[in-house]
């Protein structure tokens, strides 16, 4: 995890990195919108430790990101599922997994991709200028200072 001050920083993607940005942690979310929500899911679909998983699920219910509901009784099991939250990373992650597609691709093309439901179109992720509505390509980009 990164430190939890930024000293002479005021940043919104190190604040969101503090919450998201740990290997482990977007792996579960990404396996989350695949449809996993299960302990035991999580740890066949990523071969990961026990403790680090419970730790990692842990602080993404802290965050809100995902919420922990019981679907058995007896004994009490839980899923846990994205919470709005956490399906308003949907875009970070595809925007991650195509990046990764166009600059580090792999022989055998991708291994997954976003569909969209219903018509079955591939989604992908573009900027949009917020005034007048156009697409707006990477070098047309200035991040800035706003305060």
């Amino acid at each position: 995890m990164l430190k939890h001050t930024y000293e002479g920083q005021d940043c919104n993607l190190a604040r969101s990195l503090e919450v998201i940005g740990e290997r482990w942690t977007l792996l579960i979310i990404r396996s989350a919108l695949l449809g996993t929500s299960r302990f035991d899911g999580f740890l066949t679909h990523l071969d990961i430790a026990r403790n680090v998983l419970s730790s990692r699920l842990a602080r993404l219910v802290d965050q809100e990101i995902m919420e922990r509901v019981p679907y058995q009784d007896k004994p009490v099991r839980y899923e846990y599922r994205l919470t709005p939250v956490g399906r308003d990373l949907t875009r970070a992650v595809i925007a991650l997994m195509q990046w990764g597609d166009r600059n580090l691709p792999q022989e055998m093309g991708p291994p997954r991709r976003a569909d969209h439901i219903g018509c079955d179109g591939v989604v992908h992720v573009e900027l949009h200028c917020g005034s007048c509505g156009r697409a707006v390509h990477d070098e047309e980009v200035d991040v800035r200072r706003i305060r």
